[in-house]
């Protein structure tokens, strides 16, 4: 019985440390992949194709989409990204952990189309605490602050359909419990299967 990837989700409002997480996790982890989703925007500078992005057209993107290609896809910014079924069919089957950094549109478009994902929404500890990082980043303007302050009172409506909600106060204790997360379904029997079969001869 081969072995089936994982596909971990991940959403989280602007400003509670997903990106942070994230990168602890691949340190963590480090044969768990960044699922690469296709995008319609132009490559910034330094960017390699199949590394960020995978970059094609607004034709190729829109062929995708008549094709049913996609789990989810979104327009941002003018531009449109989409996570292809291929790319999650292809890791679930060939056992590899796969990690999805996707919004909570996104993320609810993709649990309707495919089955088998493990949602995690990361929290931040208060509004507060939310608005004082944002504007500690020193990178967006006051107006700009207020519109993601919006926007994360709506995302964390969401979370009530995630599977995990973790906190994200106390930056180590959150990477644990991410990592715990992993680490349960890592262990869940079905994926365990292979492994035992092997060293049993079963």
């Amino acid at each position: 019985m081969k072995r089936e990837g994982l596909i971990l989700i991940l959403s989280a409002p602007s400003g509670a440390g997903k990106t942070s997480l994230c990168r602890e996790l691949f340190q963590t982890f480090p044969d768990m992949k960044e699922s690469i989703s296709y995008t319609t925007r132009a490559p910034r500078t330094g960017e390699v194709e199949g590394e960020a992005y995978h970059f094609v057209t607004v034709e190729e993107f829109d062929r995708m989409i008549d094709d049913d290609a996609f789990a989810e896809w979104a327009v941002v910014h003018g531009n449109k990204y989409g996570t292809a079924l291929h790319t999650l069919e292809v890791a679930r089957k060939n056992g590899v952990d796969l990690v999805l950094d996707i919004d909570c549109q996104g993320a609810l478009k993709l649990k309707e189309q495919f089955e088998g994902g493990v949602y995690v929404f990361i929290m931040p500890p208060s509004m507060v605490e939310l608005r004082r990082r944002l504007e500690h980043r020193s990178t967006d303007a006051p107006e700009v602050i207020e519109v993601r302050i919006n926007r994360a009172t709506e995302e964390i409506k969401q979370a009530c359909w995630y599977d995990y909600i973790i906190f994200n106060d106390e930056f180590s204790t959150a990477c644990g419990e991410l990592a715990a997360i992993v680490t349960a379904h890592r262990r869940k029997t079905f994926r365990m299967m292979e492994k035992v079969g092997k060293l049993f001869d079963l």
